[in-house]
């Protein structure tokens, strides 16, 4: 599940050079705002606002009106479009499991070619593998090893498609995704010509389509540029250029450009079963009988086709076809670590090709930190898979043997963890999973499932386009033209440009900061966010209330996510300042306080597979509610009653210890602060459980007196 870093976007990665431009433009901006709007008015949009887009006008939407306000269809509305497919005038052409890159990949493609189509997902968009990948968008320096290694024509293939597919990726999605420099540090003499010779390699098939051109770097250069590589030995790198995305954004991006297409994409739907009618058609599948997750409603999809592209989970939906089908994919764990941004240059990437069990690992520049990783075990298919330690070990050890001594790598410097199930194409001769080729099969059954399997991201435009080819041909299909998706620029794009930020600081009066994470994660759609804006009521920044102090997260983007973009949980829209996002989430939604609770706990389990435990979790949140002043007057005042100086203080203190702050409420005001808090009064309480306690006797207490929850400052000292 990818929730709020994929909803929100993602802290920006690359710092912007802004200087002098951004500092004028920021004057100006304050300027301009304060001739022409004051601190309670909005901004006028500098374009018209009003443009609708019916998603029903499939394949006819002009690339000029796919712009940043168009408002997609309600889910609502969607779910209404799926269930009159029962409707023989209604039915779908295709209907398509499974939300990820290939599925909604596919839902685009077939959506642009005029064809009527629906997409179903169990959970979020881009909730599994599709959002816990390495970031990059690359052709496979390692497969172009095996190709020639090997003699492997078909590993070159791969090669070849992917720098050509990593081509188009940057130009239909430029506000997503950026060329990075990555160096090969090289200890051996002999393996300058040799990773040399390979790069170029590398260049050369990319053709016309390549990026910057690799380089030899020397021994003082390279560590100019990354000074914590190990020293001794060190010969000089090779520096070559891969592409890198926001996979979760993408994902998003792709869902929302399919249903401005015309297609039906609905996420928070999962398929029970697949419907068969006893026909002498060679296609006996015509629909899935699916259950709205969010209100529990059960019903019918009716479709000339259905086509599975649910990724790891491709066999459960091949076994609904038929029980006895042998599975296809062998799932493999790919774990990546999050860490401080001291173990990497801002600007640039490690590539360490030889570990200690021959694979290869990445140090990659991310939203102002590291990833590291990755590793390929083979595992078991689980819908929210966790990385063990023994993992993160490896990936850690493997990072100790490329940086100097004097870097101490530790355990403690892991911010985060994931893991991400990749589904590769089971070989019958191969022993394990690094020998599998990330390439995909594209399969129909004999009762005429069509199964896409395999894979990466960087190839998942092709992947749909040959799939979509495959379903006309096999189910009968009409398309109006052939495949455009070479040349369709996704939703975001096209009026986004680097210097946008700027024009969004000079509209809105916003930080730098936020106007470059809002331009770079949601492209020329950052006008309908910053709209959302309320004003602060400060001088500076005018607009754009933040979620906290430390991030660019604005509260603006919660709504965004929810009116826009189809977040239908807190664990969809946020994976941090869970009680402020579930605040805004119930404005939005109409939850209760006992919905409320649910999404908190919901969203902290899966922060926990995220390599964050749930107690740092909750902590985080309830220290978000707080100044510092305050929350050194609580610390003092839980020290005093923890007479072990343990941490803990006992249930049964807690009451007395309320009473002492007197905070002005009765002793049931506490008592439904502690049922809302979850925390258990007969046990021991920790600190950051006595924070969420206090937390929530302030929200019963504001309630009652008809307040907003926005803050705890109104406590009786």
């Amino acid at each position: 599940m990818s929730r709020l870093l994929s909803r929100l976007g993602s802290r920006p990665y690359l710092k912007l050079a802004t200087g002098m431009a951004v500092g004028g433009g920021t004057l100006l901006a304050m300027s301009q705002l304060k001739n022409n709007a004051t601190q309670n008015q909005k901004p006028m949009l500098p374009f018209n606002a009003g443009i609708q887009l019916e998603a029903s006008k499939k394949g006819e939407v002009e690339e000029s009106a796919l712009h940043s306000l168009w408002t997609p269809p309600s889910r609502d509305k969607l779910i209404e479009q799926l269930k009159a497919s029962v409707n023989p005038d209604e039915e779908y052409d295709l209907l398509v499991i499974g939300g990820g890159a290939t599925g909604t990949g596919i839902a685009l493609d077939a959506a642009s070619r005029g064809l009527k189509v629906a997409l179903v997902e169990r959970d979020d968009f881009s909730s599994g593998t599709s959002s816990r990948s390495t970031k990059l968008v690359h052709g496979g320096v390692r497969y172009l090893e095996k190709a020639f290694r090997n003699l492997d024509y078909e590993q070159y293939k791969l090669v070849v498609e992917a720098l050509h597919e990593r081509s188009v990726f940057l130009k239909i999605a430029p506000y997503l995704s950026n060329q990075l420099p990555i160096m090969l540090p090289v200890y051996k003499w002999w393996q300058v010509p040799y990773y040399w010779a390979g790069a170029k390699f590398y260049d050369l098939f990319a053709g016309g389509e390549g990026l910057e051109s690799s380089y030899f770097m020397g021994r003082s250069k390279a560590l100019e540029n990354f000074p914590m590589l190990q020293k001794d030995s060190l010969k000089g790198a090779i520096v070559y250029y891969d592409g890198q995305h926001n996979d979760s954004r993408m994902n998003v991006a792709l869902a929302l450009t399919s249903i401005a297409q015309g297609a039906t994409a609905v996420n928070h739907v999962e398929v029970q079963d697949l419907i068969k009618e006893d026909t002498n058609e060679l296609n006996k599948i015509k629909g899935a009988k699916v259950k709205d997750l969010i209100t529990g409603e059960e019903f019918t999809i009716k479709a000339k086709g259905v086509v599975n592209a649910t990724g790891p989970f491709t066999d459960a939906i091949r076994k609904m076809d038929e029980p006895t089908t042998p599975t296809i994919v062998a799932p493999s764990a790919g774990v990546h670590i999050i860490l401080p941004n001291y173990y990497s240059p801002s600007h640039m990437g490690l590539l360490d090709p030889a570990t200690s069990d021959g694979r290869v690992i990445f140090f990659l520049p991310w939203q102002g930190n590291v990833i590291a990783g990755t590793t390929d075990t083979p595992t078991n298919v689980n819908p929210n898979p966790m990385p063990t330690e023994e993992e993160i070990d490896w990936i850690l050890g493997e990072i100790r043997r490329y940086l100097d001594p004097d870097v101490q790598v530790r355990r403690g410097d892991v911010l985060a963890a994931w893991s991400g199930i990749r589904p590769l194409v089971r070989d019958p001769a191969a022993s394990n999973t690094a020998a599998l080729v990330r390439n995909h099969v594209v399969h129909v059954s004999p009762n005429g499932l069509l199964t896409i399997a395999g894979g990466k991201w960087t190839t998942y435009r092709a992947m749909a386009q040959e799939a979509v080819d495959e379903a006309i041909k096999f189910y009968g299909l009409n398309p109006k033209n052939e495949c455009v998706t070479e040349r369709l620029k996704l939703i975001g794009s096209h009026k986004y440009s680097k210097t946008m930020f700027i024009q969004l600081i000079q509209h809105f009066g916003l930080e730098t900061e936020v106007a470059q994470h809002l331009s770079l994660n949601y492209g020329d759609r950052a006008w309908a966010v910053a709209h959302l804006c309320q004003p602060t009521g400060q001088r500076w920044p005018l607009h754009g209330t933040k979620l906290t102090p430390s991030y660019p997260y604005l509260e603006a983007e919660v709504r965004h996510a929810v009116r826009y973009e189809y977040a239908c949980t807190a664990t969809d829209a946020l994976a941090r300042l869970l009680p402020r996002v579930v605040d805004i989430m119930a404005e939005e939604l109409g939850w209760d306080n006992t919905r409320k609770a649910k999404e908190i706990h919901d969203a902290t389990h899966y922060l926990s597979s995220m390599g964050l435990s749930d107690w740092k979790l909750l902590s985080e949140s309830s220290r978000s509610r707080f100044d510092p002043h305050e929350l050194g007057k609580y610390r003092t005042a839980f020290g005093a009653v923890d007479r072990e100086n343990d941490g803990h203080i006992e249930g049964g203190e807690l009451l007395q210890l309320v009473k002492q702050l007197n905070l002005g409420v009765d002793d049931k005001i506490v008592a439904e602060g502690v049922k809302r808090a979850g925390v258990n009064a007969s046990g021991s309480i920790e600190f950051f459980e006595f924070l969420e306690v206090l937390g929530r006797v302030k929200e019963i207490k504001e309630e009652s007196n008809n307040k907003p929850t926005s803050s705890i400052h109104n406590l009786p000292n």
